[in-house]
């Protein structure tokens, strides 16, 4: 039977004939490899946080805080980290999570990350904020798995006309992004004085949508291409949402749908009582509010609060096998990774992406078989125990 972790046999097995790893496998360094390849304005974008960057750090230091307790003697000879979140089946409880304007960090963008996460079988959650639009993604990752996120609109008519898109592009699932209803201070964008939206990148999605191009008297050429700028910044974001207008989601998608960056318990229930069919515990990688709770030391609470009445997913700071199996054992059903194969597309397109995907399914794989568990199901919190 072949198993994720078959990955490490092959590169072995390819050191007989000389041949190394194109990238590292340690995923940690990956990060310094991509600031040496990419624009100080690109690596800031991807790499940085809101404020002093002290969320992005307490994400990561949250990790060091659990420790796994191994067990053995177990009967490990099978295994299996093949999942089903909101109706999606996974080999692994691992998604790639939204991120936007991917084509500053290689021309393919999103079209080298929807081939590669094709190829793994993971899935794909595409961001509003994408270099192409969600049609041509979904053309480039075929029969692969994949949900839409959606950064919320002023327009109601947008919204619709992004979901209605989405759903007819194949995208099985909703994920809304609450916490980004307005950009937050980023000082190494501010530094850079870089915000790609306004140079033309990462609004392919609106420039291409029906709606938006009425809007701006036609399709974006050109001619009305500041003024498309323009109705995007007057757009994007919509401080006034609240909890009642959830209600309009589901008037206008009929899949399941998952909110992330919640962090309170309260948020969770709120949600649950709003029929929302999952939660993404998430501080949106830290790049949100400076001084955030972690979302680790989050997802207790959370999970409390509604995991057996909603599906809880985890976001920010995954970067190891191991952090995933931390948070499939505080509860998570499936994890969001998101830096790590940015990353890996700046260093190698799309197979720098797959590199990224095969390596971090092998190593959860081999942490939990050499862990005594054979299946995310058996995960608990008996896994892990506090840090001395």
């Amino acid at each position: 039977m072949s198993s994720l972790a078959d990955f490490q046999n092959e590169i072995y097995l390819s050191g007989l004939g000389d041949a190394l790893p194109g990238f590292p496998t340690d995923l940690t360094k990956l990060e310094a490899l991509a600031e040496r390849r990419l624009s100080a304005q690109a690596f800031g974008y991807v790499a940085g946080s809101a404020g002093s960057e002290a969320t992005a750090r307490a994400n990561r230091e949250a990790f060091g805080r659990w420790r796994i307790v191994p067990r053995m003697l177990r009967d490990m000879a099978e295994r299996d980290l093949s999942v089903e979140v909101l109706g999606t089946a996974m080999p692994a409880p691992v998604l790639l999570a939204p991120i936007g304007v991917q084509s500053i960090f290689h021309p393919e963008g999103e079209l080298a990350v929807a081939r590669a996460a094709a190829a793994t079988g993971l899935t794909m959650v595409l961001s509003t904020a994408a270099s192409y639009s969600m049609e041509d993604v979904a053309e480039a990752n075929g029969d692969g798995p994949r949900w839409y996120q959606l950064y919320w609109p002023k327009d109601r008519d947008l919204a619709v006309s992004f979901l209605e898109r989405a759903k007819a592009a194949g995208y099985t699932a909703l994920v809304v992004t609450l916490d980004t209803f307005t950009l937050a201070w980023r000082p190494r964008d501010l530094d850079q004085a870089y915000l790609p939206f306004l140079r033309g990148i990462g609004v392919a999605n609106y420039f291409s949508d029906p709606v938006f191009q009425r809007a701006v008297g036609g399709p974006v050429t050109g001619a009305n291409r500041d003024l498309a700028l323009m109705h995007w910044v007057a757009n994007f974001g919509n401080p006034s949402l609240t909890w009642d207008d959830l209600v309009f989601l589901r008037e206008h998608w009929d899949g399941p749908i998952a909110l992330k960056g919640i962090q309170h318990p309260d948020d969770a229930r709120r949600a649950v009582d709003a029929g929302m069919d999952g939660i993404i515990v998430s501080n949106h990688g830290g790049r949100q509010v400076d001084g955030a709770v972690a979302s680790l030391d989050a997802l207790p609470g959370v999970v409390e609060a509604v995991g057996d009445q909603a599906t809880v997913l985890f976001d920010s700071g995954i970067r190891t096998g191991s952090d995933v199996a931390k948070a499939l054992a505080l509860g998570a059903k499936a994890v969001l990774v998101a830096r790590p194969y940015a990353y890996g597309l700046a260093l190698g397109g799309e197979a720098g992406v797959r590199h990224v995907l095969r390596c971090l399914q092998a190593e959860l794989e081999l942490t939990l078989t050499l862990s005594g568990v054979t299946r995310p199901a058996e995960l608990g919190p008996d896994f892990v125990a506090p840090a001395p």
